[in-house]
C-alpha cells in the first residue's frame, strides 16, 4: 500500500499540468503511467500532426513554448515539451503502472493497478483523457475482405500506402488530415462522410480561427453564432455539391451544446474540390475487393482506415457512475460532490472553444485550488 496525499493517473498533458500546479504549491503527489514515457499518446500519432491551435494558447501552465517553436506546433516538438516540462517541476511518474480500479474507502480512495499494487490517496486525479481507447465499429461481412482495415491510431504516413486506393471512414479532424495526407502524396483517396458536417478554415484572412472563436465566445450567442457561420460561407461556400452536407447547427453551437469539434481545415476541402480526395457515402458492407456503399455503388479498395474516434471509457475504473457521466460518457465536472469527493477529472471538456489543451491549463488551476483549499494551503498561483 502506498499512501500520498494526491494521486495522479495519466503521464500525458493533463497529469502534467496537475503535477505542475501541485509541484509549485508543494502539495506532495504521486503520478502513475501505463505506458514507459510522458506523453505517450501524442508519440504514437501520425507523423505530419501538428496543433491546430496557436502556441501561447496551448501551454501547460508555468512553463510557455519555447520562443522558436512555430505557432502550430509539431507532434515531435510538443513530445520534447512534455519532457522538459516533467524536468522543470521536478515529475518522476511511477511508469508501467495501469489503474485497474478506483474504490472509496474511509478517508479518501484505492486505486488498484495491474502489477498488483494498491495506492491510497485522499485525492485522486483521473488524467487518462477522452482519447483512451480508440473506438473500432464493426462492418458487415468485413471478414470478407481481402485488403487491410485498420483504425487510424495505426496510421503514421503515406508510404504503406504508395500504389493503393485507400478509403478513410470518417470525416472528424484525423479523418481529414488523414485522408489530405494521403491525397498530397499521390495515393487514390477517398472519404466516406455519414452525415452533415461542420468545417471551419484553421486560418481565415491571415488570423487563426481559435482566436477569432475565442473572441466570439464573449459575444452574444446568437451574434457570435451568426458571424461563426459568415467565416465558415466566405472560406468555403457551398460544398453540397462535392458530397459535404452542412449541418443546422452552425461551429460553435454544436460544439456548446454537443461537444463536437468542427472540422479543422487543413487543406482538404481544397484536394476535395480539385477531385483528389473524393467524398463518398457511408460503408454498407465489405466485399472481397472493397465496399458496397449506402446507395449500392461499389468502391474497388486495398486499404480502409478507420478514423472513428476514440472513447474515454472511466466507467472502466469506478464501481458506480450515476450522476457523474453525461451522454457521451464523460464526466459531467472536473471535480467530483457528493459520494465522489475527492475524485477529479481533467482532459475531458469537450465543450469549450480553444481546444483541450487550453481546457487543461484552466481546469488544472481550478483542481489546484480545490485540493490546496481542502489541504489548508494558499492556492496563489
Amino acid at each position: 500500500m502506498s499512501d500520498t496525499p494526491v494521486l495522479i493517473i495519466g503521464a500525458g498533458p493533463g497529469g502534467l499540468a496537475m503535477a505542475g500546479r501541485l509541484r509549485r504549491l508543494g502539495i506532495g503527489f504521486e503520478i502513475i503511467e501505463k505506458s514507459r514515457q510522458v506523453g505517450q499518446s501524442w508519440r504514437e500519432h501520425y507523423d505530419r500532426l501538428r496543433l491546430h491551435t496557436v502556441k501561447e494558447h496551448s501551454h501547460l501552465p508555468g512553463l510557455p513554448f519555447p520562443a522558436d517553436y512555430p505557432r502550430y506546433v509539431t507532434r515531435q516538438m510538443l513530445v520534447d515539451y512534455f519532457e522538459a516540462y516533467a524536468k522543470a517541476f521536478d515529475i518522476h511518474p511511477r511508469f508501467e503502472e495501469e489503474v485497474r480500479a478506483i474504490n472509496p474507502v474511509e478517508g479518501g480512495w484505492s486505486v488498484q493497478a495491474a502489477s498488483g499494487k494498491t495506492f491510497a490517496a485522499r485525492h485522486v486525479i483521473l488524467a487518462t483523457g477522452v482519447n483512451r481507447a480508440p473506438y473500432r465499429p464493426s462492418f458487415p461481412a468485413e471478414e470478407r475482405f481481402r485488403g487491410r482495415i485498420l483504425h487510424s491510431r495505426f496510421y503514421k504516413n503515406p508510404q504503406a500506402f504508395s500504389q493503393q486506393k485507400v478509403l478513410v471512414v470518417g470525416m472528424g479532424n484525423t479523418g481529414a488530415e488523414i485522408a489530405l495526407d494521403l491525397s498530397e502524396n499521390g495515393v487514390a483517396t477517398c472519404l466516406s462522410v455519414r452525415g452533415p458536417v461542420n468545417i471551419v478554415p484553421r486560418d481565415f484572412l491571415g488570423r487563426p480561427t481559435q482566436k477569432t472563436a475565442l473572441m466570439l465566445a464573449k459575444l452574444p450567442h446568437w451574434l457570435g453564432d451568426w458571424i461563426g457561420a459568415q467565416v465558415q460561407w466566405l472560406a468555403f461556400g457551398n460544398l453540397s455539391r462535392y458530397g459535404l452536407e452542412k449541418p443546422p447547427m452552425p461551429p460553435a453551437r454544436q460544439l456548446r451544446e454537443t461537444g463536437k469539434t468542427p472540422v479543422i481545415d487543413l487543406g482538404a476541402v481544397s484536394q476535395i474540390k480539385a477531385g483528389r480526395i473524393e467524398v463518398v457515402p457511408e460503408i454498407e458492407s465489405f466485399t472481397e475487393e472493397g465496399v458496397r456503399l449506402k446507395g449500392g455503388r461499389e468502391l474497388k479498395l486495398d486499404s480502409v482506415i478507420l478514423a472513428t474516434g476514440y472513447r474515454a471509457r472511466v466507467e472502466e475504473f469506478l464501481p458506480f457512475t450515476d450522476g457523474l457521466l453525461n451522454a457521451d460518457k464523460l464526466p459531467v465536472h472536473c471535480i467530483g460532490s457528493g459520494k465522489y469527493e475527492g475524485l477529479y477529472f481533467i482532459g475531458f471538456d469537450n465543450y469549450q472553444p480553444g481546444g483541450i489543451l487550453g481546457a487543461i491549463n484552466r481546469e488544472s488551476d481550478v483542481i489546484a485550488g480545490h485540493i490546496a483549499s481542502r489541504e489548508n494551503v494558499e492556492h496563489a498561483i
